[in-house]
Formats: C-alpha cells, sequence, structure tokens
C-alpha cells in the first residue's frame, strides 16, 4: 500500500456530529420528495471502483471521487461506500418520521438537515446523491413550516398570558378601589397572585407593567383595609367606655325598690347598650354578662316583690267579699238608721283592708256602690215619706261631712293620698245625703 493510499477506516466520514444553530428559510415547503433508494442494494448504480482503487460516485454533474479502496475487492470497497450513503440517508428519513409525527423539535431537525446538506457536495459516500438532497430540501421546508407554526403558537400564548394577566390586573384594581368585602377580597388578591405565577410567555417589559399595577393594587386594598380596622378600633374602644358606664349603673340600679320607674330605665339601658356599637369581642362578652346579671338580678327582685303583693292583694280580695256579704244583707226598711251607721262601719274597714288585684277593682267597688245607692235610695224615700228631725239630720249630716273633709285634709298633709281620696269620696257622698236633706227641710 502506498503513502497515498487510504483505508475505510481512514477515509472522511459523512455523517459527521451535528451543531444545533439557528437558521429559517421563508419559502414554502416543497412537494414531498420520494423516498431516496437504498444503494447497498445495487451500489454499481451510483458509483465505481477504477483499476487503481478511486472509488466514483456519479452525480448530475458527472463523476466525482469519494476516496480510495486497497483492502480488497473493488466490489466491496464500492458497497462499502454505499453502507456509508445509507447510514446518511437513515439520519435524514428519520428527520423526516419525526417531522411528520409532530415529536420531532423544528428547530433541531432545521439545523440537521442544514449540515447533511452542507456535508453532500463533499460526502465520501456511493448513492443517488440527487434524490437525497432533494430529501433533504422536503426536511428542511418541513422544518422551516414547523418552526413558523411554533412561532404563530408561541406569540398566540403569549398574547392569550397577557390578556389573562390584563384581566387579572383590571379586577385587582377594581378590587383595591372598591370593595369593603376585607377577607373576601384579600382571599381573592391572593387566588389571583397564585395564578399570576402560573402564567407564562410574557415579555419581561410587559409583564413588569402589569406586575406593578398589580402591587400598586394590592398595596391600595391593604392600605384601606388598614385604615378601615384602625378605625374600628377606635370606634370599638368609644363602645367599651360607653357600655362600661352603662354596666355601672345598672350595677347601681339592682337595690332599687322604685319598680316602675327603675324597671323603665332598665329598658333605656337596652337602647342605649344596642346603640352603643360593638366593643372588642373578649371586652364586650364580658361587659354583656355583668349587665344581663345586673338586669336579671333587679328584675327577679322586683317579681318576688310583686308575687307577695299579689298574694297580699288576694287576701284582700277575700277580706272585702265577705264585707260585701256583711253589706249586702243590710236592711234600710226596718231601720234606716242602723242601716246607715252599718253601712258607714263597713266602708271605714273597706277602706282600711287595702287595695286587691287590679282585675278584681271594678268588679268590687261596683258591688260596693250598689249596696250603698239602695241605702242612699232608702233615706231619700225616707224623706219623701216623712221628715221627722229633718234639722238635726241635716246637723248630724253636715258634721259628717266636716269630719271627712277633716280626715282628707289630715290624710294630704301627712302624704298618704290614698287615705285623702277615700275620705273625700266619703265626704262627698255625705255630702249628697246633706243636700237632699237640706232639700227636704226647705219644702217642707
Amino acid at each position: 500500500m502506498t503513502e497515498h493510499e487510504t483505508t475505510p477506516e481512514t477515509t472522511g466520514d459523512s455523517g459527521g456530529t451535528t451543531t444545533v444553530v439557528e437558521g429559517t428559510k421563508q419559502e414554502s415547503a416543497p412537494v414531498a420528495a420520494p423516498p431516496v433508494p437504498v444503494a447497498s442494494d445495487h451500489p454499481d448504480r451510483w458509483g465505481r471502483v477504477d483499476a487503481d482503487g478511486t472509488v466514483y460516485v456519479k452525480t448530475a454533474d458527472g463523476e466525482r471521487v469519494v476516496g480510495s479502496w486497497q483492502a480488497g475487492e473493488p466490489a466491496e470497497g464500492l458497497a462499502h461506500f454505499a453502507r456509508r450513503f445509507d447510514d446518511l440517508r437513515t439520519e435524514v428519513e428519520l428527520l423526516v418520521a419525526r417531522l411528520s409525527s409532530g415529536a420531532g423539535d423544528p428547530k433541531h431537525a432545521l439545523t440537521s438537515a442544514k449540515h447533511v446538506r452542507e456535508t453532500l457536495k463533499d460526502a465520501a459516500v456511493v448513492g443517488d446523491l440527487e434524490s437525497l438532497a432533494k430529501r433533504v430540501d422536503h426536511v428542511l421546508a418541513k422544518a422551516e413550516e414547523g418552526l413558523e407554526k411554533a412561532k404563530t403558537a408561541k406569540e398566540a400564548a403569549r398574547t392569550q398570558s397577557v390578556a389573562r394577566k390584563q384581566e387579572l390586573v383590571e379586577e385587582a384594581e377594581t378590587l383595591a378601589n372598591e370593595s369593603t368585602q376585607w377577607k373576601t377580597t384579600g382571599d381573592r388578591l391572593r387566588q389571583i397572585l397564585d395564578e399570576w405565577k402560573t402564567i407564562r410567555g410574557v415579555d419581561r417589559k410587559t409583564d413588569e407593567q402589569l406586575w406593578r399595577r398589580f402591587s400598586k393594587a394590592r398595596d391600595a386594598f391593604n392600605r384601606r383595609r388598614g385604615s378601615h380596622f384602625a378605625d374600628l378600633d377606635r370606634q370599638r374602644g368609644v363602645a367599651k367606655n360607653r357600655k362600661q358606664e352603662l354596666v355601672e349603673e345598672a350595677e347601681k340600679l339592682v337595690q332599687s325598690d322604685d319598680w316602675g320607674p327603675t324597671a323603665g330605665r332598665y329598658k333605656d339601658l337596652m337602647v342605649e347598650w344596642k346603640s352603643a356599637g360593638r366593643a372588642p369581642k373578649e371586652a364586650d362578652d364580658v361587659l354583656w354578662q355583668r349587665f344581663r346579671a345586673a338586669q336579671d338580678a333587679f328584675f327577679a327582685r322586683r317579681s318576688e316583690a310583686f308575687n307577695e303583693r299579689d298574694a297580699e292583694f288576694g287576701t284582700n280580695a277575700q277580706l272585702k267579699e265577705a264585707l260585701l256579704a256583711e253589706a249586702e244583707a243590710i236592711d234600710p226598711g226596718s231601720d234606716l238608721e242602723a242601716a246607715r251607721n252599718q253601712l258607714y262601719k263597713i266602708q271605714e274597714r273597706w277602706d282600711a283592708i287595702g287595695k286587691v288585684p287590679r282585675e278584681r277593682v271594678r268588679e268590687l267597688e261596683g258591688k260596693l256602690r250598689a249596696i250603698e245607692e239602695k241605702v242612699r235610695g232608702a233615706v231619700d224615700a225616707q224623706w219623701r215619706r216623712s221628715d221627722p228631725e229633718a234639722e238635726a239630720r241635716v246637723a248630724q249630716f253636715r258634721e259628717r261631712v266636716e269630719q271627712f273633709e277633716a280626715q282628707a285634709e289630715k290624710a294630704r298633709s301627712a302624704g298618704d293620698k290614698r287615705r285623702a281620696e277615700q275620705a273625700e269620696a266619703q265626704a262627698k257622698q255625705w255630702r249628697e245625703w246633706l243636700s237632699a236633706a237640706e232639700a227636704a227641710v226647705a219644702t217642707r
């Protein structure tokens, strides 16, 4: 073997390594080229080995030397260079298959196809180089088409991402300026932030502009919320002080026996409590418990006193019913003077008994009034029939009127309004009898 001879191991390899670089081609994709024939099936169709071992490949421009074969038979050398072509062909077909399935990276395919195309003009291979070149052009066209689609899809995704972030910013700005649903809005702003982090594909400048708006809106909401709760804390402090005052007054009223006015004041305190507003929760609960305890203690005392009073009034009603039974037995027709004296004594005892339950007052007083009318009617009838000792009767009636008027005046001076009213009522009755007696004397 001479120093210029080469072996299969030292001849240049057409496969080589690939380096990824960017490149695009604006021309439209050509019609798909037919599959490239397998060169190793009929290597003599695509090349030859001459007598001195030089290997040639046939091209459209004529034959081109691709190497030298000195290791054996010329047919073996031709087959060796045909297998190299087949390896290159397989690489191209793999690119075609990946692009067609959509699994391949168009950018990587474009770089690889360019590399193959650059190597074809000097490739040490034997095969259908023209068909392989067309196949490579097909790959280049498909790769550029894929890159364009990817670019379009990327731009569409970017537009969609920008639009979504724009929507989120506008929502955040609306919430920051208008919402008073503090907890709900705070939760929503956190959700917006979480979604914001998942959105990709926005260019840095646009993303920073939108982020500044979102951050500004969030800060504005936080300031409004902080101001609101600061005002609320101040209001609750005022409410706490006011409720403390109401509690202290309620506790002072617990021992009051002035049942009516005090009960009314407790009602007023309740109205003022509600209008005072809410204090801090823990303090509000404690103050409310004290307020209710004082209120309940007072009304429990009042209920106990009313129960005792009602029991006493019930007994008084029974005593007055017994007096009415006595009064109903009075017979003014048999002895008018004795009937008047008996009625007078019953009236004094009636007044001394005191009050009865409110619902019984009209009933019992009405029955007594009926008996009094019966006696007075008998007196009137007696006067109409005869008038013995009329002057003495007038004097007696006048004395009775004066006596009851004196009792009324004495009761008023002592501050006993109830007894004063009772004495005035009796004086009025005797005054009516006096008027009737005086009229009888006058017409005698």
